[in-house]
């Protein structure tokens, strides 16, 4: 297969290359990284995107900023940065995608365990996180030609949890390997509108 991977520098990204390289072709897309680049806040640079890669068998999103901070302390612009990035950045790539990817071609996109295990200071990623859930399970009922669409929840990773371990005290990090299998069973799989829980 001949997969996109959005995000494929990061933590996560690296770790879904190298689980998925030695059995498919993997296309490599960052902001500023990679084969290709995109701003996935933009809808006309995810298009440029797709026109440039042409058609692909499976999308997978690992990308996706967001604020944290007390709630007393938010405003519209904190939430509006993870609303505009790892939300409709993603739905932008859903959207646009959809009309490059090849029957039976399947979307992957990245929320969270705050979805449902919400933390202190989290509550743009819960509001965030919970909203890519609800967007893949309405899309997946209305993708066409054997298209699927998955999202993948991951727990806090272990190797980052010098940078997010104080937000995620008694949670039991998962390895980043562990997370990218999920990305593997959405692609390589037959189910859709699922949400993969790695906790």
């Amino acid at each position: 297969m001949k997969i996109l991977v959005v995000g494929a520098s990061g933590t996560i990204g690296q770790a879904i290359v190298n689980e998925l390289s030695p059995r498919h072709e993997i296309v490599k897309v960052g902001k500023t990284s990679g084969d290709f680049q995109v701003d996935i806040t933009r809808i006309d640079s995810v298009k440029q995107l797709f026109e440039r890669v042409g058609k692909v068998d499976a999308i997978i999103s690992a990308a996706g900023n967001l604020h944290f901070g007390p709630l007393a302390e938010m405003t519209p612009e904190l939430y509006n940065i993870g609303l505009q990035d790892k939300l409709m950045g993603q739905v932008n790539l859903a959207l646009v995608g959809q009309h490059y990817l090849n029957d039976g071609g399947s979307i992957t996109l990245t929320g969270g365990i705050l979805a449902e295990q919400p933390v202190r200071f989290g509550s743009g990623a819960s509001m965030v996180n919970s909203a890519l859930e609800g967007f893949v399970l309405g899309a997946a009922i209305e993708l066409p030609r054997g298209i699927r669409i998955n999202v993948v929840s991951p727990n806090v990773l272990q190797e980052s949890m010098g940078a997010y371990g104080p937000y995620f005290r008694g949670f039991e990090a998962v390895p980043v390997a562990r997370v990218a299998l999920a990305y593997s069973r959405s692609v390589e799989g037959a189910q859709t509108g699922q949400v993969y829980r790695v906790f």
